[in-house]
């Protein structure tokens, strides 16, 4: 596994760290909050695994691969609860970051594997 792999996969859960905290802050301020409660929580909780995510997999020890599977996973489910809000700019835009960060885990799971 090289270097690379781990860089593409931690850039992508940064990204997803920053478009989630970003689109919690965002429903926030909108005025129906109570619609957006789950999208809200969900957002948090994957900016909480993704940025541990990021951090074990920069430290490149022998435990680096062990939050990818569940990274993934709050990922997934995050753009699915994003997606059902995609009028709204950032929620779609947390629903591609946080779909690309799943692919790149994915990506890095089955590396590791291999």
């Amino acid at each position: 596994m090289t270097s690379q792999n781990f860089k593409d996969c931690i850039n992508a859960c940064l990204s997803s760290v920053t478009a989630c905290q970003h689109c919690a802050t965002e429903c926030l301020k909108e005025d129906d909050i109570k619609m957006l409660s789950l999208c809200i929580a969900i957002t948090r909780e994957c900016a909480l695994v993704c940025s541990a995510n990021a951090q074990l997999l920069a430290i490149g020890g022998d435990n680096a691969m062990m939050l990818c599977g569940e990274c993934a996973t709050i990922c997934e489910v995050c753009a699915k609860e994003c997606e059902q809000n995609s009028d709204l700019e950032y929620c779609s835009q947390c629903a591609r970051e946080c779909n690309k960060c799943a692919e790149e885990c994915r990506s890095l799971m089955e590396v590791h594997i291999a």
